[in-house]
C-alpha cells in the first residue's frame, strides 16, 4: 500500500497532527484522532503504522464514539427507568465491526476520506479485522441481527453471552477433508470490548446443600468461579441509541493459587481452579462424547445463566436501596428474560435459586416472579437437539438446582392430576424429569414450556409443527401460551453493507432509503420489475458482485471461475437433514452427462459454478465425509479439461459472516433444500432473497412464507412435504421405496472409484437399506432426488432467458420486506416483552 508520496505507509504521517477528538465528525478530525490512538494508545511498537496498526487505531478512535452514545444510552435508560429485555444465548455472530458500526453512524464518506490521508483505503483496514468468533450458525447469527434491531428500534435491552477465546474452531481443507485449528481472533486482543473490572460474580459448581434450622437451604462449598464482564457495544442504525453485549470470562481470584504446592513444585495441582476457570470460555461446544466433556458444556450454560441473572438482579436491587418502595412482585415489570433455544434454561431454577436463597422470598413468590419474567424460544424439533442432560451429572453439578427442578416436576405433575385426568397417561412424557432408570434425565424443553410465560417457533410452519406435534399436550393446557415469530435478518448488514451498488439501485428507483429501516417499502420495486433500465443497472450490480466474488474465491482456494457462469451456492452448517449430500449428488450426475456429450451439445448447456461452503462439526463424521465428497469431486471435474468450461465446484472454506457477506450479493441460485420439517426457519434464506438470488428449495422452515412473499414462479419448488414424511419413511420401512435410475446412476458413478480411492462406502450406506442405525434414508434423499433433478432442469431453462430471470430477481427482492429482523423484534417487543422504545434524545 502506497501513501500519497508514493512510499509505503507504515509510519505516521506527520503532516496530521494527533488529537482526541471523541465527537470527530469530519475527515481531517477523523484522521486526528486515530492519530492520536496511534500514538498515545500503542499495541504496537511506535515507529509502526502499517495495515494492522491502522485497523486498531481507526476501531479505537470509532469506539471513542461508540462509548460516548453508550454512556448517553444507559444515563437515559436509567433516568427513564423502563421495563428491560436480557437476550440470553450461547452463541452471537457478529461478524467484523468496523464497516457495521461507521455505516450504522452513517460515517462511511468521512471515515474512507480519513484513511486515505493516512494512506490508506477503508475496505483494506476492514479486511484486516477477523471475525469474533463466538457462534457457529444461524442461532447465533440470529442473535446478531436481533441486536442489531434492538438497537434500531431504541429498545432497552441487553445481550448476554460467553467470551469464547477460540470460538467452534477455524476450518481449514486439506487432502484429508476438513480439518479444525482454533480461532485466533483474540490472538491479540478485540479493539470493541470494554472490561468492566467492577462488574464480577461468583458462580459456584458442585458443592452440597445446607438445611438452616429455619428450614431454608442454602448452597455451600465446591469451586467458586469468577464471572467478568466485557461489553461490547451495539449501534443502532440512524439514531444514537447503543445498546450493549455483554460477555462473561471466567477467571479464578489470586488466593485460589497454592503458593506452597507452587513452591513444592506441583504446579497443575496448585493452579487447578484457575485451569478449570480457564477451561469454561476457552471453545464453543465443547466435545461431549466424554463425561468431562458434558460436564464443561453444562458449567458453560450455568456460567451464563448465573452470572447474567445476578446482573440482572443487582440492577434491580440498586433501584430498590435509592427507591426504597420496590418490591420483588414489581421485577417482571422491569425485567424480561428471553431464552434463545433451550442451552440458557438453567435461568429458571437459577432465578428460583437467587429469589429464595439470596433474598428470602418463598417458594410461590419466586415462582410468580420467575414464570412472569421468562419466556423461551424453540429453535429445534430435532430429537437430538432437545436437550436432556444426565441428573447425576445434575445433582453432581448443581445440586440445588436438581432440588428446585424436582419441585417444579412435582407440582406441575401434581396440577395436571388435579385438573387434567384426561392426561393421566401423558404424565411420562409431559413431565420435566424422564426416570427412565436406564438413563434418567432432565428435559430442558419442558421445563422450559412449564416455566415460560410464552414459548415461540421460528417461522410459521415450525410454529404449527410445535403446537400440533411436539408441544401438543402443553397446547391443550395453555391454549395462550404458544406463538411464532418468523425470524428475520438486519437490512443493514444484510444488503446496504455488503452490496452497496446494489441498494443505491434500490434507493434510485424507490427515490428513498428509508427502506433500510422500513423494508416493506421493497414493494415499491414491483412496478419496475419489467423496466429495461432497472433490469440494466440490475444485472451490472449483480456482475460487479460476482467479479468480486470470483476474484475471492480464486484467493482463497485457488481455483478461477467464469463470472459470467450461474453463480449457485449452498452454505450453511454441514449436516444430514440440510441435504448437501444430495447437492453434490446431482452436480455428480451432471458432470457425468456433460461427459457423455459431444462437444457441440456441451455448447448448449448453462454454464454454472457451484459453491457449498460450511462446517462440520468435529466428531460428526458423515457430515465430515460430506466435505470430503465435495473437495474430492471439485479436484476431478475442475481439472476436466472437456467439462471444466461448464461446470466448476468449489468448496468454501471457514464459512464465517465476512465469507457470506461475499457469497451473497453474488450469489443467482441457492439452495434450500432441508427435509421438509427439519429446519426451524434458516435465515440465510432471507439473505439471499433480499439479495435477489433465487431460491432453489423444499416447502421447510421460512422457505414456505419466502415463496408466498416473493410469488411461487420465482421459486423453483421441489421434494416431499413435512405432512407426507412420516408416510414416506414408514414406506421406506416397508420396503416400497422405488429408486430413481438418475439418483441410482450419481451414487453408483460415485463407488466407481472415479472421485478417488476414499471410501464414501459408509456415507452412501445411510441412503441404502430400509431400515437401521445409519441406513434407510432417513432424510429422503433419494425420495426428492428425481424433483430435485427436475426442478434444476427448469432453474437451467430460466437463466437462458436474461430478462426473464432479471425480473425474478428483482421480484425476490421486492418480496422480502417481511423478512427484516426489525420487524421480528417489535413482534417480540410488543406480544412477548411488552417493553416500549427509548430513544435518547
Amino acid at each position: 500500500m502506497a501513501n500519497a508520496n508514493g512510499k509505503a505507509a507504515t509510519s505516521l504521517p506527520e503532516k496530521i497532527s494527533a488529537k482526541a477528538n471523541p465527537e470527530a465528525n469530519e475527515a481531517t478530525e477523523i484522521a486526528g484522532n486515530i492519530i492520536y490512538h496511534a500514538k498515545y494508545s500503542p499495541h504496537f511498537s511506535p515507529l509502526k503504522f502499517g495495515p494492522e496498526q491502522a485497523l486498531y487505531a481507526t476501531a479505537e478512535s470509532l469506539r471513542d464514539r461508540l462509548i460516548q452514545l453508550w454512556n448517553e444510552t444507559y444515563v437515559h435508560f436509567n433516568k427513564v427507568d423502563p421495563k428491560q429485555t436480557y437476550y440470553l444465548s450461547m452463541e452471537y455472530l457478529q461478524g467484523r465491526a468496523l464497516t457495521n458500526a461507521i455505516g450504522n453512524l452513517n460515517l462511511q464518506g468521512p471515515y474512507a476520506d480519513a484513511l486515505r490521508k493516512l494512506g490508506y483505503e477503508l475496505e483494506e483496514i476492514a479486511e484486516q479485522e477477523k471475525d469474533a468468533a463466538l457462534g457457529n450458525g444461524g442461532l447465533g447469527r440470529l442473535a446478531s441481527c436481533f441486536l442489531d434491531s434492538m438497537a434500531t428500534l431504541n429498545l432497552p435491552a441487553w445481550g448476554y453471552g460467553l467470551r469464547y477465546r477460540h470460538g467452534l474452531f477455524k476450518q481449514i481443507i486439506t487432502k484429508k477433508g476438513q480439518e479444525e485449528i482454533p480461532e485466533d481472533w483474540l490472538e491479540k486482543f478485540s479493539p470493541w470490548e470494554i472490561v468492566r473490572h467492577d462488574v464480577v460474580f461468583p458462580v459456584r459448581f458442585f458443592g452440597q446443600v445446607q438445611i438452616n434450622p429455619d428450614g431454608s437451604r442454602k448452597w455451600v462449598g465446591g469451586d467458586v468461579v469468577q464471572a467478568l464482564a466485557y461489553d461490547v457495544p451495539i449501534p443502532g442504525y440512524n439514531t444514537k441509541n447503543t445498546i450493549s453485549l455483554r460477555l462473561w470470562e471466567a477467571k479464578a481470584r489470586a488466593e485460589d493459587l497454592d503458593l506452597f504446592q507452587f513452591n513444592e513444585g506441583e504446579y497443575g495441582l496448585a493452579a487447578q481452579l484457575h485451569s478449570r476457570a480457564q477451561q469454561i470460555c476457552t471453545v464453543l461446544y465443547p466435545g461431549d462424547a466424554t463425561e468431562n466433556g458434558k460436564l464443561l458444556r453444562l458449567k458453560q450454560q450455568f456460567f451464563l445463566c448465573s452470572a447474567s441473572l445476578q446482573d440482572i438482579i443487582s440492577r434491580f436491587h440498586e433501584r430498590r436501596t435509592t427507591e426504597g418502595s420496590r418490591k420483588w412482585s414489581e421485577f417482571p415489570s422491569k425485567v424480561a428474560v428471553q431464552m434463545n433455544d433451550t442451552h440458557p434454561t438453567l435461568a429458571i431454577p437459577e432465578l428460583m435459586r437467587l429469589l429464595m436463597d439470596e433474598n428470602g422470598l418463598g417458594w410461590d413468590e419466586a415462582w410468580d416472579v420467575t414464570s412472569r419474567t421468562v419466556a423461551y424460544t424453540n429453535h429445534t424439533v430435532l430429537p437430538e437437539a432437545l436437550e436432556k442432560w444426565s441428573q447425576s451429572l445434575m445433582w453432581k453439578l448443581l445440586p440445588r438446582h436438581m432440588e428446585i427442578i424436582e419441585e417444579i416436576d412435582k407440582r406441575f405433575v401434581q396440577t395436571i392430576r388435579d385438573t387434567r385426568v384426561d392426561l393421566e397417561d401423558k404424565i411420562s412424557s409431559l413431565s420435566i424429569l424422564d426416570n427412565n432408570p436406564q438413563k434418567p434425565v432432565v428435559r430442558m424443553a419442558n421445563l422450559c414450556v412449564v416455566s415460560s410465560h410464552t414459548v415461540n417457533g421460528v417461522a410459521q410452519l415450525h410454529s404449527d409443527i410445535l403446537k400440533a406435534e411436539l408441544f401438543a399436550d402443553y397446547v391443550s393446557i395453555w391454549p395462550n401460551k404458544f406463538q411464532n415469530k418468523t425470524n428475520g435478518i438486519t437490512p443493514r448488514r444484510w444488503l446496504r453493507f455488503c452490496s452497496p451498488e446494489l441498494s443505491d439501485i434500490i434507493t434510485k428507483w424507490l427515490k428513498t432509503d428509508k427502506w433500510i429501516t422500513d423494508l416493506d417499502l421493497l414493494t415499491g420495486l414491483r412496478q419496475f420489475a419489467d423496466n429495461e433500465e432497472l433490469q440494466s443497472e440490475w444485472a451490472s450490480a449483480k456482475t460487479a458482485n460476482k467479479k468480486r466474488l470470483a476474484q475471492y474465491i480464486e484467493r482463497v482456494t485457488g481455483v478461477s471461475i467464469d463470472p459470467t457462469s450461474l453463480f449457485d451456492i449452498q452454505v450453511k452448517r454441514i449436516h444430514e437433514y440440510k441435504r448437501q449430500l444430495m447437492n453434490i449428488l446431482g452436480v455428480i450426475y451432471r458432470f457425468k452427462k456433460l461427459k457423455e456429450m459431444k462437444p457441440e451439445e456441451r455448447k448448449k448447456t448453462v454454464p454454472r459454478t457451484v459453491m457449498i461452503g460450511g462446517k462440520a462439526f468435529a466428531t460428526y463424521t458423515n457430515a465430515k465425509r460430506i466435505v470430503k465428497l465435495v473437495n474430492d469431486v471439485g479436484d476431478v471435474v475442475n481439472s476436466d479439461p472437456e467439462v471444466n468450461e461448464y461446470l466448476k465446484v468449489v468448496f468454501v472454506p471457514n464459512y464465517n459472516v465476512t465469507v457470506a457477506e461475499m457469497l451473497i450479493p453474488g450469489s443467482e441460485l441457492s439452495q434450500h433444500i432441508s427435509t421438509a420439517g427439519m429446519e426451524a426457519s434458516g435465515t440465510s434464506n432471507m439473505k439471499f432473497a433480499l439479495n435477489g438470488c433465487l431460491i432453489i428449495g423444499t416447502l421447510d422452515g421460512a422457505n414456505v412464507e419466502i415463496r408466498e412473499e416473493v410469488g411461487e414462479e420465482n421459486f423453483f419448488l421441489f421434494g416431499a412435504t413435512a405432512d407426507q414424511v412420516p408416510r414416506l419413511r414408514k414406506e421406506r420401512e416397508d420396503g416400497l421405496f422405488k429408486p430413481d435410475p438418475r439418483f441410482e446412476e450419481a451414487k453408483q458413478f460415485v463407488k466407481s472409484g472415479v472421485f478417488g480411492s476414499y471410501d464414501y462406502g459408509p456415507l452412501l450406506d445411510s441412503l441404502e437399506g430400509n431400515t437401521g442405525f445409519g441406513r434407510g434414508d432417513y432424510f429422503l434423499v433419494g425420495y426428492d432426488f428425481p424433483s430435485y433433478m427436475d426442478a434444476q432442469a427448469k432453474v437451467d431453462e430460466a437463466y437462458k432467458d436474461r430478462k426473464g430471470w432479471l425480473k425474478m430477481s428483482i421480484l425476490s427482492t421486492a418480496g422480502s420486506g417481511k423478512f427484516s429482523s426489525d420487524r421480528t423484534i417489535a413482534q417480540y417487543a410488543k406480544e412477548i416483552w411488552n417493553i416500549e422504545a427509548c430513544p435518547v434524545p
